[in-house]
């Protein structure tokens, strides 16, 4: 493991990047972006469009180290290239942002009121190749609509489970058991999750330690407890459908959480916009989102 990487997501300022869509999510990421579906006609056309904003994202000068910590990369952008580099290679040594990678296929159908992960059959290839491409750490997430205890510790015990294999691989898992913000038992979840990881947590060893990426909690600092335990390097928060002015908001409020944002980052983002309009409006989006997360 990079400890220079380490001690910056560990004490640095500033947030994550979110930009892992995967194939299901990428033309409403696309759409908004300017794209519509019929300006391509196949899958790969697809990934290269969103690879090329994700480039233009990652290349604007906006987009530094000083103020963002990481970034969460999709699998088939962690094996494309930026200006002849690997994305995630050159995330670190052009940036100085630590490479993170998406790890998940996707959720189960709901049971339980929750949808836990599909299995990940591919999990020790990918983890092979991100140590390949000196990735730094991974991310996996389920999804919580109820406050049903049976539901949320399975969740849980399944992102620990996995998140113990992805350590043992010599890499940082992301923990996100993301609440739904629609949920009409949001707060109610919030407080049997909050037990059921505070529960993996003191389970682990000494060498075992793990970031985790939350919804924006309905009570102020819920989390506080969380964000100061000796197994946790950082807790980030999601966006989770927030507008980025809410969200960040929200935020601010809750302290020694910072930014784990994908929608919240690119709203405003358009493929049609001349590079300094791009570079001006990503700019003002990634200060917003970092003041909001050092507080």
């Amino acid at each position: 493991m990079n400890t220079e990487q380490l001690e910056k997501m560990k004490t640095g300022k500033g947030f994550i990047a979110a930009l892992d869509q995967s194939g299901g999510s990428t033309p409403k990421a696309l759409k908004l972006y300017g794209v519509e579906e019929s300006a391509y006609s196949s899958e790969e056309e697809m990934f290269d469009l969103v690879h090329a904003m994700r480039t233009r994202i990652i290349k604007s000068p906006s987009f530094t180290g000083e103020r963002i910590l990481g970034s969460i990369l999709f699998d088939m952008t962690m094996e494309k290239m930026i200006d002849g580099k690997g994305t995630a290679e050159f995330l670190w040594e052009n940036k100085k942002v630590i490479p993170f990678l998406k790890i998940d296929n996707g959720l189960a159908a709901e049971e339980n009121g929750v949808q836990v992960m599909k299995s990940i059959p591919e999990l020790d290839d990918r983890l092979s190749r991100a140590n390949g491409h000196k990735v730094f750490g991974t991310k996996m997430r389920s999804v919580i609509k109820l406050a049903n205890r049976k539901g949320i510790e399975q969740i849980v015990s399944q992102q620990f489970e996995i998140g113990k294999k992805i350590i043992d691989a010599g890499l940082v898992p992301i923990i996100e058991p993301e609440v739904d913000i629609n949920s009409h038992e949001k707060e109610q979840a919030e407080g049997v999750l909050k037990l059921a990881i505070l529960d993996q947590l003191n389970k682990l060893k000494e060498n075992q330690n793990v970031i985790l990426k939350l919804t924006l909690p309905s009570q102020v600092n819920f989390y506080s407890d969380l964000v100061s335990h000796p197994r946790v390097i950082r807790v980030v928060a999601l966006s989770g459908g927030y507008a980025r002015n809410e969200a960040n908001s929200m935020l601010a409020k809750n302290n020694g959480v910072i930014a784990s944002f994908s929608r919240a980052l690119t709203e405003g983002l358009s493929a049609q916009q001349s590079d300094e309009q791009f570079d001006g409006a990503l700019d003002e989006a990634i200060q917003g989102i970092y003041e909001a997360s050092n507080t």
